[in-house]
């Protein structure tokens, strides 16, 4: 799937909470969206849970 598709599909999915659930909702929706996707990245190893508490530490750089 392409970035423009995600993006609107994820947009859609925002708008209809949105619409459905009121502002509340829609920020719960929107933190559950955002967990999914950080699971899904830690899943597939594509983020490094070490280095990422090293970069908030203060230990270690982004770069």
């Amino acid at each position: 799937m392409s970035a423009t598709a995600t993006g609107a599909l994820i947009g859609a999915v925002l708008a209809i909470s949105g619409l459905l659930f009121g502002f509340w909702g829609f920020l719960l929706v929107a933190l559950l969206m955002g967990i999914g996707a950080l699971v899904g990245r830690i899943a597939s190893g594509e983020l490094d849970l070490r280095a990422l508490a090293g970069v908030f530490s203060g230990r270690r750089t982004a770069s």
